[in-house]
This record gives structure tokens, sequence and C-alpha cells, in this order.
């Protein structure tokens, strides 16, 4: 996909997300703060860090569209797993935050009372998340965005959230802790979509190997381009975004020309460009033959 159709993508979800989370926030927060509830304050500041992520989303696919320079040759693919990166710090700053919150509640044996209204609210709330999270997991898989598909992991939390706090609504009168015990929760989801996409982006920034199915499409390319290439070996893959740069080393028989080898080597790099839109470098070794 070409990277302005990505763009594309990734701003209407950022802006849809914006736009809505501002509104939930808002009727959130005036729920919350009116019933004096920690569970339901908590939530709503939930919904508003879904806006700020979702404008780190935005900022970071302005910053990837910016053509390679030379400090960076690779482009500013990588710029979107930072934005991945910075969602998930946020997501963790508000969980510990209202989970400490949550827990001096209890301490306090502080109750919620829950208005009709307030329910009304948060039933909506789990309706337009949910759709909202569809959304970023459909649109993220179609561009291959790993902070689009983060976004709708906080989506997704933000309504699974919200649908437990309609539950503490229900049962609220007659249990009053109620609303401490699912502010906790609701901040043990939040921890833990952090943690979720940390693990996910980080494994990512700091490098992976490729996972068999790739190295088998790669060795498949070489022997395509070149069938008397023997052990495709040290087979290394870095990752910018959707670029991907790959080095492969092959052995080919001792007695061949230096511009023989050249000529193999450019085949099988053309190949894998072609076939699997990587750009690769192939160094070739000879094959060291056993004395008989």
């Amino acid at each position: 996909m070409k990277l302005n159709d990505r763009q594309r993508w990734g701003y209407m979800e950022g802006w849809i997300s914006v736009v809505l989370n501002t509104l939930l926030f808002a009727l959130k927060y005036w729920a919350g703060t009116g019933m004096k509830s920690i569970s339901m304050t908590a939530d709503a500041w939930h919904t508003l860090s879904d806006t700020l992520t979702s404008v780190v989303v935005i900022l970071g696919f302005w910053i990837m569209a910016k053509p390679p320079d030379e400090k960076h040759p690779f482009g500013h693919a990588r710029a979107e797993n930072i934005a991945a990166i910075v969602i998930g710090v946020l997501l963790a700053v508000v969980g510990a935050s209202f989970c400490k919150d949550s827990i001096q509640r209890l301490i306090d044996r502080q109750a919620a009372s829950f208005s009709l209204a307030a329910i009304v609210i948060f039933s909506v709330s789990v309706v337009a998340k949910e759709g909202l999270a569809e959304f970023a997991y459909w649109a993220g898989r179609r561009i291959n965005s790993q902070s689009v598909i983060a976004d709708g992991w906080h989506h997704r939390s933000d309504a699974i959230a919200s649908a437990l706090i309609v539950v503490g609504a229900v049962f609220g009168g007659r249990l009053w802790w109620i609303d401490g015990v699912l502010g906790i929760g609701v901040s043990l989801l939040i921890l833990y979509a952090a943690f979720d996409i940390f693990r996910g982006t980080s494994s990512t920034l700091l490098g992976e190997s490729p996972d068999p199915k790739v190295r088998r499409e790669i060795e498949e390319a070489v022997h395509a381009a070149c069938p008397e290439a023997h052990d495709v070996h040290h087979i290394h893959m870095h990752r910018y975004g959707q670029a991907a740069e790959v080095t492969v080393h092959i052995r080919l028989e001792p007695d061949m020309s230096v511009r023989q080898s050249h000529e193999i080597s450019r085949s099988i790099e053309r190949r894998i460009r072609e076939d699997l839109s990587m750009e690769a470098t192939v160094h070739v070794e000879p094959m060291v033959r056993k004395e008989p």
C-alpha cells in the first residue's frame, strides 16, 4: 500500500477517535463528578487519554511520511513505533494514578451513588468505544500499523471499563465497596493494555529475527533466482515501518569469477525485491569441499 494511502487511514482513525473521545469524556466527567464516583471519573480520564493517544497516532503518521534525509537514510517510518510506546506510557500513568485513588476510596469506605442518566451515558459509551475499537483493528490490519492497532486496544479497554461501571451502577446501592473495587479493576485493565503495547512494540524496535515463514520465502526466492546457490544462511532483517532490509549469505562454486558471482547476487537481490518487497544485500562465499 502506498504511503499516502496509509496516512489517509491513519489520519481517519485518529481524527474520528479525537472527536468521539472528546465528546464522551465531557459526558463521562460530568456524570462522574456529579455522582462523586471514582470509577466513573477514572473512566472519563481514561477516555481523554484515548484522545491524547489518537493525537500521538496522527503525529506519528505525519512524521513517518517525511522522506529519507542525510541523518535518516532509511526514512522516518519507526516514528510509528515510537508513537505506540508513547501511547503505552500514557496508559501506564493513568492506570497507576487511578489504582492509587481507588485503593484510598476503599480505605476511607466511600460509597458512590449512580443516576439513571449516568448509566445511560456509560452504556452508550460501551457501544461507541467497541465500534471504534473494531474500526481501529480493521484499519490497523489493513495498513499493517502497530500504532493504530494499539489505539484500538485502548478503545476496547475503555469499552470494557465502561461495561464494568454499568454493572457496578446496578449493584452499587447494596454494595458500598463496588465503586472502589471496579476502579481498581479498570486501573488494572489500563495497566495491562500498557504492558501489551510495550511488549509488542519494544520487540520490534529492538530487532527481531525473521519468522520461519519469511525465512522460507527468502530461501525460495534465492533458489528461484539461482538454483546453483547452496547453504542459504545468515539471514538478518531490519524493519523500518513497511520497509525491510535483509542480508543473506550464500555459497557458490569457488572457481566462479567475480563478475559471475556479482551478477548472481544482483539477480537474487532483484528477485527478493520483486517477490517480497524487501531490499536485499547478498553476500557470496565459496563452497568448501572436503578432501577425499
